[in-house]
């Protein structure tokens, strides 16, 4: 037996005449007969017995019909689930962000995308750079947020879409450069600078970028995200060269506006995230639509801080520049 016949059956049960039936199920009273003569065909015996227009039930199709209210109320429901799944109301997101953007702008963005969707359980994961890719390369999230990883395809079992923008100098609002509009790498020469860990990769082009000027970098206050150095800033203690998230998270919640002080660099020092999606972990409809929202996020606030941004969306084979 088949969906089909399970209709008609159900319908003809339900109703008072074939006519109704039909009206029922937006199909003609022949096609319905014919569903039942069928059904009747494979189960071997007659369900209903004619009395003048009408289709008296035999008893054992009042088991039937017991059977077919079950069977076509559980089709329902999976008919709404897969349709809530495809239209990304229904469906499990898991995603992991680095210290500093899981503190509010990401879990905000994740909050307000989904909205009212209450269909939708969300595991949000507090991580470490590699770890997140890590949980990528182990297809254990649908994606995150990171810092760009050394490996940008982690041997094949992942892809980074990176973007990047310009970076800035905070300065306490009472400090001397705190007057000028762009801040040079010369001006910071000496001067304690509180800085991502020594290993980290923007560290490592902060030195880079100081060495090659001739300049001396003199980092005080070392901590795994910018967050928590802006209070030693603001204690005059250090300066910083920050990456444009946090200077965005620093305009958007008003932190520290009077006794913290951003400007430009006057070079050029590029700072670079990464969305990063396991390879070979099916990517749910709602995955898929909020990681491309956040891509377009991330680039809107680097460029709504004017930090110049750029994006590279790595395809499976390739990696393109968009």
């Amino acid at each position: 037996m088949n969906v089909s016949q399970l209709s008609a059956f159900h319908a003809v049960m339900a109703s008072a005449t074939l006519t109704e039936a039909a009206d029922r199920l937006g199909r003609t009273q022949p096609a319905i007969s014919a569903a039942i003569r069928s059904l009747e065909d494979q189960l071997g015996m007659k369900l209903f017995e004619r009395r003048g227009r009408k289709l008296v039930p035999v008893p054992e199709a009042q088991y039937l019909m017991t059977e077919a209210n079950a069977i076509l109320r559980q089709l329902s429901q999976v008919r709404q689930t897969m349709r809530g799944l495809g239209d990304g109301h229904l469906g499990t997101l898991t995603v992991a962000a680095m210290p500093g953007p899981v503190t509010m702008l990401f879990p905000r963005f994740i909050a307000t995308h989904i909205g009212k969707r209450t269909g939708i359980k969300t595991s949000m994961l507090a991580r470490s750079s590699n770890q997140i890719a890590e949980l990528a390369r182990a297809q254990s999230i649908d994606f995150g947020f990171a810092d760009i990883p050394a490996d940008a395809d982690g041997g094949g079992l992942y892809r980074s879409d990176v973007i990047s923008g310009n970076c800035f100098v905070a300065l306490p609002a009472t400090h001397t450069l705190a007057r000028e509009q762009t801040v040079s790498l010369d001006a910071l020469s000496g001067q304690p600078m509180g800085s991502l860990q020594a290993n980290h990769v923007h560290t490592r082009d902060v030195r880079r970028a100081f060495d090659e000027a001739g300049h001396k970098f003199n980092p005080m206050v070392e901590s795994q995200a910018f967050l928590p150095i802006l209070p030693f800033i603001v204690a005059g203690q250090c300066c910083a060269i920050l990456d444009p998230l946090t200077v965005v998270h620093v305009r958007e919640t008003g932190a520290f506006s009077e006794t913290l002080c951003i400007r430009l660099l006057d070079q050029q020092l590029r700072y670079s995230y990464a969305i990063i999606s396991p390879a070979h972990r099916p990517t749910s409809v709602i995955a898929t639509e909020v990681r491309d929202a956040w891509t377009q996020e991330v680039h809107r606030f680097l460029e709504s801080a004017g930090a110049d941004p750029e994006l590279r969306i790595q395809k499976r084979d390739a990696m393109t520049s968009s």
